[in-house]
């Protein structure tokens, strides 16, 4: 799949102003502010921007077995089409993360994080609501 060649311009256009914030300005929804924060629905969540499939309803984590820092974002175990999703380094706001992102459009999605639950070590994709579209199963 080819990546999207946008503008800003266009992109602004399409997006809402928080979406655009969040999306190409790589922001952070509040906390417990997102819609898919606690959805248990089956199906798959998909890149708000472009479209592309990224996580599916079976990888997302239970938030209460989490980090309860992370808690106020959806969060899965792995993408489910890792091709869609691409990782870099992001050393903003004195913090030493890595970002994930839209390959398709380059838009910020989160941040995946290494946790320890019930001494298990795991990858966290922690991903704000606001870069996601759900379509239900079935």
């Amino acid at each position: 799949m080819e990546p999207i060649q946008k503008s800003e311009e266009e992109w602004r256009k399409e997006l809402t102003p928080e979406e655009y914030r969040v999306l190409r300005e790589a922001g952070t929804e509040a906390p417990f502010s997102g819609k898919y924060t606690s959805m248990t629905e089956p199906g798959v969540y998909r890149c708000k921007a472009c479209g592309v499939p990224l996580f599916t309803s079976d990888k997302k984590l239970d938030s209460n077995e989490s980090d309860p820092g992370l808690h106020g974002w959806p969060s899965f175990s792995d993408p489910a089409f890792a091709e869609n999703v691409g990782t870099r380094p992001d050393n903003s706001n004195g913090m030493e993360r890595t970002e994930i992102f839209c390959k398709h459009c380059g838009s910020h999605l989160g941040h995946i994080f290494d946790e320890k639950v019930n001494n298990e070590e795991r990858k966290h994709y922690c991903v704000n609501s606001v870069c996601l579209d759900f379509e239900k199963e079935g």
